[in-house]
């Protein structure tokens, strides 16, 4: 169990490693996920809301690209059509003009804006979150009451962000997860809370005539 535990945190953190470096050239980042099968059954967004998530991530980006140029590094995050910003801008004047930007994409509900007036992290930084969103993935995996799944984290200069339809003890859970992670200087919750009976209701039916352990 030792193992497959060390062996799935290896490959999350290397995928998210990748992902850090094969964007880190890139003025505004993406932070959405290819949508699969399996994925569009164990989220807790409809299928049509997950691909409009992705759609919301491209569109937010190309806008800030054209509107705002290679002066900005802004992930854009999207899930059920509440959007996160995060990274850094050179002025407040620029954060609020991404806000704005993104606020008029179609079927963005809401935006959280959480970028800092800094300067653009480097290459060190954002591999250093890239490895601390695979730890805290990997936590959530490790955590038996958690639907890993039902998560959507991102980290910048290591501060966790974690999104989800979730409950109130989900987001307790995963919270503790997070901050005990190594690496992690504080967890900010943009949830969308659902309650009890709600996800209950979400669960998968068991099968007619399936055998009772």
């Amino acid at each position: 169990m030792k193992h497959t535990t060390q062996h799935l945190f290896t490959l999350l953190a290397l995928t998210a490693s990748l992902g850090g470096i094969l964007t880190a050239c890139v003025p505004v980042i993406i932070g959405g996920a290819v949508v699969g099968t399996a994925m569009v059954a164990s989220d807790r967004r409809t299928s049509g809301a997950q691909l409009e998530d992705e759609g919301i991530e491209l569109r937010a980006a190309s806008r800030l690209q054209e509107a705002l140029g290679d002066r900005l590094h802004v992930n854009v995050t999207s899930y059920n059509r509440r959007v996160l910003l995060t990274g850094e801008v050179p002025a407040a004047q620029d954060k609020q003009s991404a806000e704005q930007i993104v606020s008029k994409v179609d079927n963005v509900e809401s935006v959280v804006n959480e970028l800092m007036v800094a300067g653009n992290s480097n290459i060190s930084d954002r591999s250093s979150d890239a490895l601390i969103t695979g730890k805290v993935k990997a936590g959530l995996v490790d955590a038996k009451d958690l639907f890993a799944n039902a998560f959507k984290v991102v980290t910048e200069r290591g501060a966790v962000y974690m999104m989800g339809r979730v409950t109130q003890r989900e987001a307790d859970r995963a919270t503790e997860v997070a901050r005990s992670t190594s690496g992690v200087k504080k967890v900010v919750r943009v949830f969308e809370f659902i309650s009890e009976d709600e996800l209950r209701g979400m669960m998968p039916k068991p099968a007619p005539g399936a055998a009772k352990n």
